[in-house]
């Protein structure tokens, strides 16, 4: 039987943890790095009510703001997809949840990568099966499933992102792999059947990233520090969000790699999504039942609010 890196690694972690917490060593939190702090907050952190832990990718609902979406019972055959309400101040940022949460689809596997692709179709990342999943509008299951080791990917993938309009490589779907960091850019091509075939998918060998990714995120360049085009990486085995600045295609240059933020071994960022009211990142955590919310980024379009269809 195939050993479980992740697991391990977590494993040693906590034990690191007990240690620091028996020596009477302050527990160590999120951290903006002094680059970014005086534009960026940590404003909210807390669990998700009812979302079975070791949570994977997180997204908004397609139309509906103040519903998430996230992956429960991660990296395992029960995973699934959950959605909840989130509750907002007058400013429009989340400051909690809506009651439980509700499962909405079957989703075995899923990992970090969580996100919407063309016609509302739900891709998401299988790890370690690596494979990616498709759901569509209204349904209950997962209906699609594509094995990319024939496709050139590494084992495994965990997660994944479709570039916006207006970012290098706006249209290309970007998944990358845990532990070794392989990037891939792939195009999407509509099978007939209300799901997509990937008609490309290259490996790019100068993008390979670092500290084991488990979410990708295009950040608006219209939030502060972020001019140039650039992703967010969420590193879980390194305990870090990083920021790269990405070439014309979209993909990282790895020589630009800057600290964004570090995180605890008890709260490792996973998934990752931009709120689409406050422009607010999220980061869900795993195995920890915590999201993380930092205030400070801006949307594509300053002041631009989105709202239901």
């Amino acid at each position: 039987m195939r050993q479980d890196r992740r697991v391990v690694i977590w494993a040693f972690a906590m034990l690191l943890v007990a240690i620091s917490t028996v020596s009477a060593q302050p527990a160590r939190a999120q951290v903006i790095d002094p680059f970014y702090a005086g534009n960026y907050a940590i404003v909210f952190q807390g669990p998700i009510p009812s979302v079975p832990s070791r949570h994977g990718g997180i997204t908004f609902k397609s139309g509906d703001p103040n519903t998430l979406l996230v992956c429960g019972a991660a990296e395992s055959g029960s995973g699934a997809i959950y959605s909840l309400g989130v509750t907002r101040d007058a400013d429009g940022h989340i400051n909690g949840f809506a009651g439980d949460a509700v499962q909405v689809a079957t989703a075995a596997n899923c990992d970090g990568g969580l996100a919407y692709g063309p016609t509302d179709v739900l891709f998401y990342s299988r790890w370690p099966s690596n494979e990616l999943g498709q759901i569509k509008p209204g349904s209950t299951i997962t209906d699609k499933v594509i094995d990319l080791a024939p496709l050139g990917v590494e084992n495994a993938h965990s997660a994944l992102n479709l570039v916006p309009q207006g970012f290098p490589g706006e249209g290309n779907l970007k998944m990358v792999t845990w532990d070794g960091g392989q990037w891939n850019d792939a195009t999407l091509v509509p099978d007939g059947t209300g799901t997509f075939d990937l008609a490309t998918v290259t490996q790019i060998p100068d993008s390979r990233v670092t500290g084991g990714p488990e979410g990708i995120l295009c950040v608006p360049t219209t939030s502060p520090l972020f001019g140039t085009p650039s992703v967010l990486i969420m590193a879980w085995s390194a305990g870090t969000v990083d920021a790269y600045e990405v070439d014309a295609n979209g993909d990282p240059v790895v020589s630009t790699r800057k600290l964004f933020m570090s995180a605890p071994s008890s709260d490792l960022p996973e998934g990752v999504a931009q709120d689409p009211i406050s422009g607010d990142l999220l980061f869900g955590t795993f195995p920890g039942p915590d999201v993380i919310i930092v205030s400070g980024f801006q949307l594509a379009t300053p002041g631009a609010r989105a709202g239901p269809r």
